[in-house]
């Protein structure tokens, strides 16, 4: 919550908006829709002050923000004209019960009014025109897997970035393992998670009059966290359940061993033969991990035969909890070192590769759920999340652009 003590403090909290600004992104003057809210949240005042005083702020407010939207705007629009499609569906599966939410964001000619979507009180969203016509030609595509309590909102601004550069890019929420839905018993069918991508591959290709069409061979996966274990089960990795046991009895101040341990995806020996198959599809040309989990899990020959090009990124800042020598560079060193990259982002955490938080969103995730602050910091001294996010950008853009054989 924003704490007003007079117009010097509201202009500084207004220029820290500005780092943070939702409209750099591709957008058109014109018609932009922002949800009111936003403005309600920036113009709370403190408690006590005479209400003659909150209106006279609360009008300089506005007027400062109307000139920094202006800005904002006509710098966007200048930089690239281009927007991009988005559309939101229900994936249903006749064999179970487990119907996927899928977002898709995909390259667009439209000229339409763009809307924030994904945009709340806490995080920001990202620019795009719902349900537009796709661009012609075929397009990469990308799928995101987020992490556990997470969801297909996690990465709006690498789903969008993508999406502006060229890429058809699909997102689903994990049943069980998305915050929502938390069910126990979807989510102790962990092995169902390299499946809702595929289902998701299934959706995107069959439909290209939705999202256009879909390159030969340029099919990858992007996953955060529990996702980086999904990305890498999806391109081939085999998961051993005893093997994580006796990791978790080695390293038990890991995250991911508790876990694993709440979600308890091998409770029986069906169970644990389903954890332990190969859950691989084909399609996926490449994959990209960041910060990932439960890789220790995985076994080294699998590893060693991944037959994918990897590119795996981690956190830098030190964590007990998930430290990038136990999980991703301990990972990277067991992948094939002639299709594998590894690097390490010194100033991010885990939490940097979730979307940009809103001024006065620490205050407002305290307040419902202490503790959860954590995921709008960085590291001490860091970069802007969103410089961070441009440098992710950059590694993963780069990355799938070079041919298969010199992904690297």
């Amino acid at each position: 919550m924003l704490q007003i003590a007079d117009d010097q403090q509201s202009m500084r909290d207004v220029s820290n908006c500005v780092v943070f600004c939702p409209w750099r992104l591709p957008i058109h003057s014109a018609g932009i829709r922002i949800p009111a809210f936003e403005m309600e949240m920036r113009l709370t005042v403190v408690s006590g002050i005479d209400e003659s005083v909150q209106s006279r702020k609360i009008k300089i407010m506005k007027k400062v923000l109307g000139a920094l939207l202006l800005v904002c705007l006509s710098t966007s629009v200048l930089a690239d004209e281009n927007l991009v499609g988005f559309r939101a569906s229900t994936l249903a599966d006749a064999h179970t019960d487990r119907t996927l939410e899928m977002v898709v964001w995909y390259p667009s000619p439209t000229t339409s009014p763009p809307q924030l979507i994904s945009d709340n009180p806490v995080f920001f969203g990202a620019l795009a025109v719902q349900d537009a016509p796709p661009a012609t030609g075929e397009h990469p595509l990308v799928v995101l897997s987020h992490g556990v309590w997470g969801n297909w909102g996690n990465q709006v601004w690498l789903a969008s970035a993508l999406a502006h550069k060229g890429y058809i890019v699909a997102a689903v929420n994990h049943p069980g393992t998305t915050s929502k839905d938390r069910s126990p018993e979807a989510a102790a069918r962990l092995w169902l998670r390299p499946a809702d991508l595929s289902r998701a591959i299934d959706a995107v290709t069959a439909q290209p009059d939705k999202f256009g069409v879909v390159a030969q061979r340029r099919i990858s996966v992007v996953g955060h966290s529990l996702g980086g274990w999904t990305a890498l089960e999806i391109a081939g990795a085999r998961f051993d359940p005893d093997l994580f046991t006796q990791e978790c009895g080695a390293h038990p101040t890991l995250v991911p061993c508790a876990v694993y341990e709440k979600i308890n995806p091998a409770s029986t020996p069906a169970s644990k033969a389903r954890l332990a198959a190969d859950l691989s599809d084909k399609r996926v040309s490449a994959i990209v991990s960041l910060d990932l989990g439960l890789s220790r899990g995985m076994t080294d020959e699998s590893l060693a035969a991944l037959p994918v090009p990897t590119l795996v990124i981690a956190a830098g800042v030190p964590s007990e909890d998930l430290p990038a020598e136990l999980e991703s560079a301990d990972l990277a060193k067991r992948l094939p070192q002639a299709s594998t990259r590894y690097v390490e982002i010194s100033d991010a955490t885990h939490f940097s590769f979730m979307s940009i938080c809103k001024p006065g969103a620490v205050a407002l995730i305290e307040e419902s759920s202490p503790g959860d602050g954590m995921i709008c910091r960085d590291g001490d001294g860091a970069r802007p999340r969103d410089v961070i996010q441009q440098q992710t950008i950059t590694l993963i853009t780069e990355f799938l652009a070079q041919p298969l054989a010199t992904r690297q």
